[in-house]
């Protein structure tokens, strides 16, 4: 069923849990991250990210995530994640997206308020809700050939950014890092407390996985409200198909599904989610 993220992740805000943001590539990893949410009978942020269009264009992906938003029965959120400008973002609120992210984390701060409040002010005429970042959620050597740090959220400025711009929920910077890690980062539990103690909007962080257990965990109950992962998925469903002998795509696809599904159903035991 279409759910509206304003609702679902003020449940997990009141509830100091966390729920899974899956992005999807394809029809096939849609269809698993839904079919697990039904097992569970646990709501479902089905993200897609602008920077996936080549593999998936955003029709496409308007038009996956709208049907499992009619098929599904648990409460499903299409979300678009990191949009990069407002003209792609429009065009996502138009084709049914019911929840956007404008990622300008990488501009000035002054920069960053402007394009937030610009896409604010046209999703809020459609009822769409908006994430935006604040802070830099960078990535690891193993998504990128140079590793780019994160820059982490500053308390003072976060909580300006959220008066000024109207936003409905922030992604901060407080530790993770995009991809897959070699290690366990370290978590700054108390920098996530000094934002919760501010900010009356849900919590978000990106970067979720290979974060850890405990760190995701933890980070649900004190305060983040929405955890994203991908790359886990796509290792995961690597993995369940190179550990068998396939002789028709059919199954190979099975097998995928099967092993973003476990995926899935061991963050949603990780983030406590209800």
């Amino acid at each position: 069923m279409k759910a509206y993220m304003r609702d679902v992740l003020g449940k997990a805000k009141q509830g100091n849990f966390a729920i899974p943001a899956t992005n999807f590539i394809d029809w096939n990893s849609a269809k698993a991250y839904v079919e697990m949410s039904e097992e569970l009978n646990l709501p479902l942020i089905l993200a897609f990210a602008q920077v996936h269009s080549p593999y998936l264009s955003l029709e496409e992906a308007a038009n996956i995530g709208k049907y499992f938003q009619e098929k599904a029965k648990t409460p499903v959120v299409l979300h678009l994640d990191h949009g990069q400008d407002l003209a792609f973002i429009k065009r996502a609120i138009q084709l049914g997206f019911n929840s956007v992210m404008i990622d300008a984390s990488l501009d000035s701060f002054e920069e960053n308020v402007r394009k937030t409040k610009e896409v604010v002010e046209v999703a809020h005429e459609f009822g769409v809700d908006v994430e935006a970042e604040i802070g830099f959620v960078g990535a690891n050597g193993d998504v990128s050939k140079d590793e780019i740090k994160s820059i982490y959220t500053n308390v003072e400025d976060a909580e300006k950014f959220v008066q000024e711009t109207n936003v409905d929920s922030l992604a901060v910077s407080i530790g993770t890092s995009h991809g897959l890690y070699k290690g366990i980062p370290k978590i700054n539990f108390q920098r996530l407390s000094e934002l919760r103690n501010v900010l009356n909007i849900p919590l978000v962080l990106h970067g979720g996985s290979g974060s850890g257990d405990d760190n995701l965990n933890r980070c649900a109950r004190e305060g983040i409200s929405k955890i994203n992962i991908y790359s886990d998925f796509m290792d995961a469903g690597a993995k369940s198909v190179s550990e068998k002998s396939f002789t028709n795509y059919i199954d190979v696809l099975k097998a995928s599904r099967e092993g973003m599904k476990t995926t899935l159903k061991h963050y949603y035991r990780v983030f406590e989610t209800k």
